[in-house]
């Protein structure tokens, strides 16, 4: 017996319920790909081969596969059954187990898809293993028509079933797991006689059943089915998604002031101790470590956020923003490729890009770090200690010293030496009496012309 295993998924749908110009199974949830949420479950099982069955806009899934699986094209697409058969030249020569999935069912877990594997060996050897679930409302599901034991009898689309069996509970999630020696000489035999008048997958449980070989369901709790073919059900499944993640969070040690008000990333990484109060985003990309807060109204992506910092509120921290322990981001600072020492502060109202601020520095109220000429990027240095008074421009490339103080309305295109103060303003001019006399000028000139 072989332990290979290779999975056929099958994209080459149109999505016209999306009515979008993104491949349906691009759309993301919590910041990735439906699709490839689903081939990360996938890789878990080491696969030997990755076969992706495209259609409709595969130029766009071949760029977000990016070499990372064969692509087999269907067209025209003539059913379920018509496209696992395209895979046939791309498994030449395979004899393992081969999976069948679907792009748009993103969430199937590793561990149900090893179970398919793991029921196809078990000593009885069925020709296929099929995963069912038993949804709420039936809708226009297929049924699996089975045993208590799992030994299915017949599999049917809705559209062909009788009442009777549309009345049976088990219905069929379209994923199976068949031996590829099996598959495709099973596959050859199907036929378009239905009222569709496609080639459907589920006639190869038909006629191994016909040929007296068993075929077996397992069955799998719907959310690991789902799929997704309109944005009213992308958007059912990020709540869904969410509502997981945030359960998980808060078990292991988050506290959530507001769960249903934060909204995680696919990869967001979360220590011990971390309090998040409401209306929080996560891109991707987000690891906080322990003991950090993250006030209200933040959005943090690609960043990563050191242990016993605080955050916000009405912060965002871009990709590239390291802070280090301890240090403080306030309300209305913006970061992006910013990396804070241990303590440094930003409290307010400040731009930071593409700068390096050393441990303990103070980066006072509508500080701005000046890193684009419209051209290129520069950075900006800002030594250990250093005092940035509030209102400075630091035009990059600048370099700010250790212990060095910028005086508060500040541009600094120069570098500034370590202990030093740069004071860079426009003399002040004072004219007494010069408000008093406008202003009376002004009055007087008001009254007149309402007259």
């Amino acid at each position: 017996m072989s332990n290979k295993i290779a999975a056929i998924v099958l994209a080459a749908g149109k999505g016209t319920r999306m009515k979008s110009d993104l491949h349906k199974v691009l759309h993301p949830i919590a910041g990735r790909p439906m699709l490839l949420h689903l081939m990360a479950s996938v890789d878990e099982l080491s696969p030997a081969k990755k076969v992706v069955v495209v259609g409709d806009k595969a130029d766009q899934l071949e760029a977000a596969l990016a070499g990372s699986a064969d692509l087999a094209v269907q067209e025209p697409q003539l059913g379920t059954g018509h496209a696992v058969q395209q895979a046939e030249a791309a498994l030449a020569g395979f004899d393992g187990d081969v999976l069948i999935l679907y792009g748009d069912v993103p969430f199937v877990p590793a561990a149900t898809m090893q179970a398919m594997i793991d029921r196809l060996n078990a000593e009885d050897a069925p020709a296929v293993v099929v995963l069912g679930f038993e949804p709420w409302d039936g809708l226009q599901y297929g049924r699996v028509i089975s045993w208590d034991d799992g030994t299915i009898t017949k599999m049917v689309e809705y559209k062909d079933a009788t009442q009777l069996e549309r009345d049976f509970r088990v219905c069929n999630s379209g994923l199976m797991a068949v031996r590829a020696k099996d598959l495709f000489a099973l596959l050859a035999r199907v036929t378009n006689e239905n009222a569709a008048g496609e080639y459907y997958l589920v006639d190869i449980v038909n006629l191994a059943i016909a040929d007296k070989r068993r075929c077996v369901v397992i069955k799998t709790d719907p959310y690991d089915v789902a799929g997704i073919n309109s944005r009213g059900e992308l958007a059912s499944m990020e709540a869904d998604w969410q509502a997981l993640r945030r359960r998980d969070a808060m078990a292991d040690g988050v506290t959530l002031i507001a769960p249903d008000t934060v909204w995680f990333a696919w990869d967001t990484e979360l220590g011990r101790d971390v309090t998040i109060e409401p209306n929080v985003f996560f891109g991707p990309g987000a690891k906080i470590a322990d003991n950090v807060k993250i006030r209200a109204n933040c959005h943090i992506e690609g960043a990563i956020v050191g242990t016993g910092c605080e955050v916000g509120p009405f912060a965002r921290l871009r990709p590239g923003t390291i802070l280090g322990e301890k240090a403080k981001i306030g309300n209305f600072v913006e970061t992006k490729k910013a990396v804070l020492g241990k303590g440094a502060k930003a409290n307010h109202l400040t731009y930071l890009g593409d700068v390096t601020v050393g441990a303990g520095a103070n980066i006072g109220a509508g500080t701005i770090t000046c890193n684009y000429d419209g051209y290129f990027k520069y950075k900006t240095e800002i030594g250990e200690n250093a005092f940035i008074g509030s209102n400075s421009a630091l035009i990059a490339p600048v370099r700010i010293g250790r212990d060095a103080i910028v005086a508060a309305g500040s541009a600094v295109t120069l570098d500034v030496a370590d202990g030093e103060l740069r004071l860079v303003r426009a003399e002040q001019l004072v004219k007494p009496g010069w408000a008093d006399r406008f202003h009376d000028a002004m009055r007087k000139k008001k009254a007149a012309e309402k007259k």
